[in-house]
């Protein structure tokens, strides 16, 4: 029996995308190859709002982070937490002998415009870091708002991480000001885990070409040199992915619409918040909850880890808490192709299940 996924990725992939993994393979050098990564590119610039130059990289959006923190930080970065994937990126620079500052808000609770703008005033730093979707909190940060802020330090590189929220929120990159602006193909975009994704200004180029020891693999001016010439990659892709994401990209631009398809992770989300309002407690903020995600407050101390067991048998998975919210909180994703009837099975499921 196939199991319904509800977790925060990887997520269900359609029959006609998965196929397109199977295409014959190309050889990554021809200019076959080059009118692929070109066509995604300017899919993905419209998906993302943005003119900026994309880039991809068979890896998960972790190498991409990495990447964009080491290559971009010259004298300190400011990096942001809501929850396990904010602390990710400090750790990356901590690894990576990058001086860093972590801030962490309180639990539940977004990175606000007021906490960059203090950071930023000393002085200090020269890259700001911000979880757009963080999974482990089931919250959704106000990018365009902290852009604003960070409008107001042209020396200051703006990084933000939409891997869970690119292709399920709209995130108009120019008009924030995101100088880079990553994702991953296994999320809201609806494929298999294996590319990360991002749009890199030029202004984020030109900080990485005075930034020494940016490393090999993700060094992105290395990256950002290649794309630039010819669409190509210093390394091989991954092309099955390549057609694989094409594909994915138009239908999500001419047969779904962009607009639709935030309204209906909008409506997903929606659906989600008002039931776990019903019969537990949200854990983020009202007004900075996710709309591909929800973090639920275990408060009738159910065990999550049986109630997974059970939904398996009927053909579900969703998510325990993350970390220190393991069994104390779940998390039920709606994101990429989720359909409304499939959410409002899994959710009668759960009432059955518990007696709610």
């Amino acid at each position: 029996m196939s199991i319904k996924l509800f977790i925060p990725g990887p997520v269900d992939v359609e029959k006609d995308v998965l196929e397109k993994l199977a295409m014959t393979q190309i050889a990554h050098r021809t200019k076959e190859a080059t009118n692929l990564q070109e066509s995604i590119s300017k899919k993905l610039q419209k998906l993302m709002y943005t003119d900026n130059t994309i880039i991809l990289s068979t890896s998960s959006g972790s190498g991409i982070m990495e990447m964009s923190i080491k290559s971009c930080t010259k004298k300190r970065a400011a990096v942001f937490s809501v929850g396990a994937f904010g602390d990710r990126w400090y750790n990356m620079a901590v690894t990576n002998n990058i001086p860093a500052d972590h801030f962490k808000s309180e639990p539940g609770m977004p990175t606000t415009p007021e906490m960059v703008e203090e950071a930023l005033k000393t002085g200090l730093y020269d890259v700001v870091t911000v979880t757009h979707n963080e999974t482990s909190s089931g919250l959704m940060n106000p990018v365009y708002e902290i852009g604003q802020v960070v409008k107001n330090y042209p020396g200051v590189i703006y990084l933000v991480d939409a891997v869970s929220s690119l292709g399920g929120a709209k995130i108009e990159v120019d008009k924030c000001g995101i100088d880079i602006c990553l994702s991953s193909t296994q999320k809201c975009l609806g494929l298999p885990p294996g590319l990360a994704v991002a749009s890199v200004s030029e202004k984020a180029y030109e900080r990485a070409l005075t930034v020494e020891n940016r490393g090999f693999y993700f060094d992105l001016v290395n990256v950002y040199n290649r794309v630039k010439k010819d669409y190509q990659y210093p390394s091989t892709p991954s092309t099955p992915h390549m057609f694989a994401l094409d594909y994915q990209l138009g239908k999500i631009l001419d047969q779904e619409g962009l607009d639709n398809r935030f309204d209906r992770h909008q409506k997903l989300a929606d659906i989600v918040r008002e039931w776990a309002s019903k019969h537990f407690e949200l854990y983020a903020k009202d007004g900075y909850r996710s709309n591909t995600v929800t973090t639920i407050l275990n408060t009738k101390g159910n065990s999550v880890g049986d109630l997974n067991k059970e939904l398996a048998k009927r053909g579900y998975m969703i998510s325990n808490g993350y970390g220190k919210l393991k069994e104390k909180a779940f998390r039920i994703a709606h994101m990429a192709e989720r359909k409304e009837e499939d959410l409002l099975a899994l959710l009668k499921e759960i009432e059955d299940i518990w007696d709610l």
